[in-house]
């Protein structure tokens, strides 16, 4: 006997404006992921990257992509991160 496993359908396909209207949560849940040091190769794997390059690719000149956010968020955290010097 064979039983056919498949994956649920998701329940509402996001148009643009879901995605727009989730930017900022994405922004944060990939800024988290950065904190905790994930690889990228995990991080592409997320639902926020998905989302994020979803945006990206229909509005280039409107959103950033997800691999510069990603070079940003890294940036930012080393540089809060770093050392003090006193001149």
């Amino acid at each position: 006997m064979l039983i056919e496993q498949t994956m649920p359908p998701t329940t509402k396909v996001l148009t643009i404006g879901d995605l727009e209207a989730g930017f900022p949560s994405y922004c944060q849940a990939l800024r988290q992921l950065v904190i905790m040091g994930r690889d990228l190769e995990s991080i592409r794997r997320t639902l926020c990257w998905d989302y994020l390059q979803r945006l990206h690719r229909s509005l280039p000149q409107s959103y950033r992509s997800p691999e510069e956010l990603v070079q940003r968020y890294q940036r930012s955290l080393a540089t809060a991160n770093a050392p003090c010097q006193q001149v």
